[in-house]
């Protein structure tokens, strides 16, 4: 697979995006393993810019680690810097989940309820609101009230 070409200026933005990463894959003694190939992939697959440590000491084989993970996951290479490579691949568009329509779901919230009487603490309780409900300002849940639509828009459709 062919690597992805970029100009100056987009390896520029990315090193920059990078600075703050943390490496996510580790390559050890056994050096680059289809494990490591795999993880990588993966890496890319979830977070589309990351950066690999390789604990090698002998820059030759990092650069070569470094060319053939860029061709054979068919990503840019961005840098090589020390130790630390950092490749990028657009993110994959993630299909949408059935869920979109889903009303958001039970809420806890702890409430203070004073007593009567002046010298007593007051009572924390936890009180569940589910998605159609709202919780007062006095401590109660109430169910929320569906949306008023104006006669207008009633008529249109």
């Amino acid at each position: 697979m062919p690597q992805i070409q970029l100009t100056p200026a987009q390896r520029k933005k990315l090193r920059s995006e990078a600075h703050h990463l943390d490496p996510v894959v580790m390559v050890g003694g056994d050096g680059l393993s289809a494990a490591v190939k795999k993880e990588t992939d993966a890496a890319l697959n979830a977070h589309g810019l990351i950066k690999v440590r390789v604990f090698s000491d002998d820059r030759a084989a990092r650069e070569a680690m470094f060319q053939s993970l860029a061709d054979e996951l068919n990503a840019a290479p961005i840098q090589h810097i020390g130790k630390l490579l950092i490749l990028w691949r657009p993110v994959p568009e993630r299909e949408k989940t059935a869920d979109e329509g889903r009303m958001p779901g039970p809420r806890d919230f702890k409430v203070l309820k004073y007593s009567k009487r002046g010298g007593q603490r007051p009572e924390v309780k936890t009180l569940r609101v589910l998605g159609n409900q709202r919780l007062t300002s006095g401590g109660q849940v109430k169910r929320s009230k569906p949306k008023q639509i104006s006669i207008k828009k009633r008529s249109q459709t």
